[in-house]
């Protein structure tokens, strides 16, 4: 089936400041964009993007910018090399990145930013070998039952579990598409024990997998009864959208990777 995580969105209220901080923090830079009446989706990386790296789509509604966080998406994670994570914030902290969670203040281990709108960024350490510094890692969404989360992706996405973090309070459980290379992006399910009903607010918009046939794909997904949320014929069979448990978004689409656009001629 296939279902490589392609990209994930998020909205920002000043497209121009978000581009900016990418670029000149994160060295991002502008791998597509697709102009809208009513929005703009920019999509970024790094210069060294490979086949199976996620990129990050900045979306700006002409409108205004988000309203809400909310508390139903986490963060994303980019990677470091392994030894290098305290260079690495300090080079941030040096460029005027606000310090919000320094690596000692989370062991050692890793350490977070948010950029311009407040979405935060986790910074991990990772083996150069598994992708390029500053690539996505990781996009974490919290689940209010995690049997329920771990069985649906793996049910409808045939994903499988890479890996898992128990803590006092809570829970994280990593996966990815069975095959799927270490520079492909993984999804960070978060568990909470106790009270875990969440908020999607709208500064977070959607995680995107990209399939070799778009319709072959969708009628996967219905036939394992994910939601038909918005099918490829109601997006001009370019896209189309579900849904997963709590409601979060997933887009799929379908691209070469090697293209040179990623939209339909």
């Amino acid at each position: 089936m296939g279902a490589t995580l392609d990209h994930v969105m998020m909205r920002v209220s000043d497209l121009e400041e978000s581009l900016e901080w990418y670029g000149e923090h994160l060295g991002y830079e502008e791998k597509d964009r697709w102009e809208a009446d009513s929005f703009t989706n920019v999509y970024l990386g790094p210069e060294e993007l490979g086949e199976e790296g996620a990129m990050l789509e900045l979306t700006h509604n002409h409108d205004g910018g988000p309203d809400e966080m909310g508390d139903a998406w986490g963060h994303i994670a980019v990677r470091v090399p392994d030894g290098e994570l305290e260079e690495h914030y300090q080079q941030l902290m040096d460029e005027g990145v606000e310090d919000y969670r320094d690596p000692e203040s989370c062991g050692g281990r890793y350490a977070f930013v948010k950029d311009p709108d407040g979405h935060e960024i986790e910074i991990v350490k990772r083996d150069p070998e598994q992708g390029a510094t500053w690539s996505i890692d990781h996009t974490m969404i919290r689940v209010e039952d995690a049997d329920e989360a771990l069985g649906w992706y793996t049910r409808k996405f045939e994903y499988e579990h890479t890996g898992r973090w128990e803590a006092d309070s809570f829970a994280n459980y990593f996966m990815k598409p069975e095959g799927a290379s270490d520079e492909a992006m993984a999804l960070e399910l978060t568990y909470n024990y106790g009270d875990n009903t969440y908020d999607l607010g709208d500064a977070w918009g959607h995680l995107c997998v990209r399939a070799d046939d778009l319709n072959e794909f969708w009628d996967d997904l219905m036939t394992r009864g994910a939601p038909d949320y918005r099918d490829p014929e109601s997006c001009d069979n370019e896209y189309a959208f579900t849904t997963d448990m709590d409601d979060h978004e997933i887009e799929i689409i379908e691209r070469d990777p090697n293209s040179d656009s990623l939209f339909p001629e």
